[in-house]
Formats: C-alpha cells, structure tokens, sequence
C-alpha cells in the first residue's frame, strides 16, 4: 500500500528579513533609509532583527515598521498586519489597539511648527494672565503697548537684516574655480556625494562642525542628504547660500562651483496677483 507524501511548503520568512531583503534589493543602506523616513538606525536594526517588543511602544514598532516597509516598496497594510502578529506572539496574546495616530509615519507626526506654534500660544496666555491680575490689583498702573514693543522689535530685525546684508558678500563676488567646502551645522547629518557616473566620493553622517571639500577634479559631482538646512556652503572660502532653509530630502542636486553659484544667483517666485 503506497502513501502519497504533500510536499511541505517552506516557511514565510519573519516580517523583518522581508524589509531587510527588499532594502538590500533596491541597493539601500540604512543610512540612506534612515534619512529618507528619519527613523534612528537602532530603531531600523531593531525592526530587522524582529525584537519588536524592544522598541518604545506597540504603535511605534507598528508605525516605524509601516514607514520602513513604504520605503522600500513593501505592501505597508501587510507589513503592519505582520507585525501586530508578532507583537501578539512576542507579548502573549493579541491586545487592543488604538486606532488612528501611529508615530512611524512622518505625515502624522505634529510638525516643528505645530510645536513651537503650541509653546507661543501657551506664553502669550500666560502673559495674559499676568497682566489682567495686575490690572485687578493696581488697576491704575500704566501697562506697555504691545504695538510699540513689537514695532521696536521689528526695527532691530530689520537693522539686523540690513546690516547681514551689507557685511555678507554676493554670489557673483566668488570665482567660479573655487574649492567647494560643505559644513555641518548639526550633530549627525546625513550626506552622500557622488560624481554622474554614479561613483561614491562620500557618505557618512557628519559631526558638529566637520567639513568635507567637494575633489576639484570629480567629474559633475552631486550630493544626497534630508538636512540642506544644516549644511553651510563656501566656494573658495567665501559662503554662499544653503540648498534650501528648510528640512527636507534632496537628491542629486549639482554641487559644482558654477552650479551653487547659478542657484544663488536664480530669482525668487513673484507672488501670484491678486483679484
């Protein structure tokens, strides 16, 4: 009497060798996605390895896993839904989850703005406060004009801009053949640069203060990085102007001496017209 065997199928790898291969099989390092969705690298090693349970909470092992699997082309609903298994397995059972804000995904996140918008709201209700007590109890005291205050300040932001202006030198001041030196103006930023075919000249996650010259002889050298902000620029010892003032992902921007001077030397938008 013969017995028919079924082949057994092999087992679906864990949800964190699944981001680590499709990472590596679009030629990322960690660096670079952790630059593209500004979740920490130990957070990124943590995910891989599958210790879900060792990051800070449920809805951030959840959200940095659905952010990660988003950037490396993954389906991030199954990658969640993966993960929340896991986490159930790893915990001892499934719990509730809250639905709605997951932290991994920097869409949801409050911004900077929203963040310092809260904290001058809080002071300026205090200050409120502060000066309708005095008013009750010594109602006859003279209290500043806020009109006057913030028209004086103006004025001294405006000597300031005026005087900066004056001392800084122009684009077209610098000679196109100078060195191209970048400037970290912040602890741990992220950077890559390489020349047009592709060939790495650098990458790494500068210090405070450290400096890199772009090689003179690198042939249309380019730069990579998700912190133009803090990123400080001179040609031939002279400063020009940032990449841009603002956080954000910037990829294969011309870094040539010719190339910053021409975006420096580029107009601003005219505002739109008004009906």
């Amino acid at each position: 009497m013969t017995e028919d065997f079924e082949p057994q199928a092999e087992p679906t790898p864990a949800v964190g060798e699944q981001l680590r291969a499709a990472r590596e099989a679009r030629g990322l390092t960690l660096a670079e996605v952790a630059a593209e969705t500004r979740i920490p690298q130990r957070h990124l090693l943590t995910i891989e390895a599958g210790a879900f349970s060792s990051l800070p909470a449920r809805t951030y092992a959840v959200g940095f896993s659905r952010t990660y699997a988003k950037a490396v082309g993954l389906d991030e609903i199954v990658v969640a839904d993966l993960v929340r298994a896991e986490l159930d397995a790893q915990q001892g059972g499934p719990r509730h989850r809250a639905a709605g804000f997951e932290p991994g995904d920097p869409a949801r996140v409050p911004s900077r703005a929203l963040g310092w918008f809260s904290i001058l709201a809080v002071v300026l209700v205090l200050a409120g406060l502060f000066f309708a007590v005095r008013t009750y109890f010594a109602p006859a005291a003279e209290l500043p004009t806020l009109l006057e205050q913030e028209q004086t300040a103006q004025a001294a932001r405006d000597e300031g801009q005026r005087r900066a202006a004056a001392s800084a030198p122009g684009p077209a001041t610098v000679a196109n053949g100078g060195t191209v030196t970048f400037t970290a103006l912040e602890e741990g930023v992220w950077v890559k640069f390489y020349d047009a075919a592709g060939r790495q000249l650098m990458q790494k996650q500068m210090a405070l203060g450290e400096r890199y010259t772009v090689p003179q002889d690198a042939e249309g050298p380019q730069v990579w990085t998700g912190r133009p902000d803090a990123l400080a620029i001179t040609i031939g010892g002279r400063p020009v102007p940032k990449l841009a003032a603002e956080e954000q992902v910037m990829r294969d921007v011309p870094v040539t001496a010719a190339a910053l001077l021409a975006r420096a030397r580029r107009p601003a938008p005219a505002p739109s017209p008004t009906a």
